[in-house]
C-alpha cells in the first residue's frame, strides 16, 4: 500500500488564503479558487455522537442504475454505506435493486423519509422508462438536497432544492448546451475552472466538473465572488469505469449528513462536494498501491481516508 502519511497534511499549518486566480474572461465573474487540503476535508466529516441513530446520521435516497447499467447503482451505494451514512434507500431499477441487496443486505428498498438524493448515475435520459421517470420525479420534488449525475443531469432546470451536478466534460457540454451556451469538450478540458464556474452560473448550482483535477464551483450569488475548491488527485489510476459512481455516493452520504445545513446555506455544497472529491482521490490512492484498481476498489478505501480526517492519525 502507498504511505498513508502521503496525504497532504496542513493541519500544523495556518489556514491558507484562497487563491484568487479566476478567469478574466469578459462574460465571467471572478471566482476565489481554493486547494481543498485535508484539514478542509475533515472539516465536513460527521462523526456520531452518542445520541445519534441511524435516522439522525442522516438517510440517503438513491435513483442510480439502469437495466442496462445495473453495477453503477452497486457501487454509489456502497460508497455511500462507507462514507459514514446511517441508511440508505434504494429505489431504482428493479435488476440493479437486486445486485445492490446482494452486495449489501442492509439496504432499504422501501420508500420512505430521505435527508438527500443522488440521483442519475449509470442511467441515460434517452432510455428513461416510466418506473424510472417516476422516482426521478419523487426525488426533485422531495425538497431536500440533491447530487445529480449523468443521466439526471437534462432535469436541471426543474431543481427548486439545492443541487451538486456532477459532470465530466463531456457531460458538461450537454449540460451547457441545454442552457444555451455552445462548447466543445477540448474547450472545456483545457480552461475547467472558467466552465465549472459558467455552468455553475448558468444553472444556479453548484458544478462539480469531474478530472485529475476536480474543479467544484458555487453559483454567482450577491456582489461577491463565487466560491470554489479545487482537488488534485495524486494519481489518475482512478480514472476507471464506474470510479464516478463512487464519487457520486461519496457526495450523495456527505450532503445526506449535513441536510439541514444544506437547506439553511447551499452554498455549503461546494465544502460537502470538495470533500467529496478528496475522499474519493485518497481512497483510490490507498487501494492502487501505485498500480491498477477497479472502482470497488475505490470505495472500499473510503473508511480508511475517513478515519484518518477524523483522528488526523495514519492507518
Amino acid at each position: 500500500m502507498s504511505d498513508p502519511a502521503a496525504i497532504p497534511d496542513d493541519r500544523d499549518d495556518a489556514p491558507r488564503d484562497a487563491r484568487a486566480d479566476a478567469t478574466d474572461a469578459r462574460d465571467d465573474a471572478p471566482v476565489q479558487w481554493r486547494d481543498w487540503t485535508e484539514l478542509a476535508a475533515s472539516e465536513s466529516i460527521a462523526v456520531p455522537g452518542p445520541d445519534d441513530d441511524k435516522y439522525s446520521r442522516g438517510v440517503l435516497g438513491v435513483v442510480t442504475g439502469s437495466d442496462e447499467f445495473p453495477g453503477a447503482a452497486v457501487l454509489g451505494v456502497d460508497a455511500a454505506v462507507r462514507t459514514g451514512v446511517g441508511m440508505v434507500r434504494y429505489l431504482g431499477a428493479a435488476r440493479a435493486a437486486d445486485l445492490v441487496l446482494r452486495r449489501r443486505p442492509e439496504i432499504v428498498t422501501a420508500p420512505g423519509r430521505v435527508q438527500a438524493w443522488l440521483i442519475g448515475s449509470g442511467q441515460s435520459f434517452d432510455k428513461r422508462d416510466e418506473e424510472t421517470t417516476a422516482a426521478l420525479e419523487h426525488a426533485i420534488a422531495d425538497g431536500v438536497p440533491l447530487v445529480v449525475d449523468a443521466g439526471a443531469l437534462d432535469l436541471v432546470d426543474r431543481l427548486d432544492a439545492p443541487a451538486v451536478l456532477t459532470p465530466h466534460a463531456g457531460e458538461l457540454v450537454t449540460l451547457l448546451k441545454k442552457v444555451g451556451t455552445e462548447v466543445d469538450r477540448a474547450t472545456v478540458s483545457a480552461d475547467p475552472e472558467r466552465w465549472a464556474a459558467r455552468a455553475a452560473d448558468a444553472t444556479g448550482h453548484v458544478v462539480l466538473l469531474k478530472g485529475r483535477t476536480t474543479h467544484v464551483c458555487a453559483p454567482l450569488a450577491g456582489a461577491g465572488p463565487r466560491v470554489g475548491a479545487r482537488v488534485q488527485a495524486p494519481s489518475s489510476w482512478a480514472a476507471t469505469a464506474g470510479s464516478g459512481d463512487v464519487l457520486g455516493g461519496i457526495v450523495g452520504s456527505l450532503v445526506a449528513t449535513h441536510s439541514d445545513e444544506v437547506l439553511a446555506d447551499p452554498e455549503l455544497l461546494v465544502a460537502l462536494a470538495a470533500t467529496g472529491a478528496f475522499v474519493h482521490a485518497w481512497a483510490a490512492e490507498r487501494a492502487s498501491d501505485r498500480g491498477p484498481i477497479a472502482a470497488l476498489d475505490i470505495a472500499e478505501a473510503v473508511p480508511r481516508v475517513i478515519a484518518r480526517l477524523v483522528s488526523g492519525v495514519a492507518n
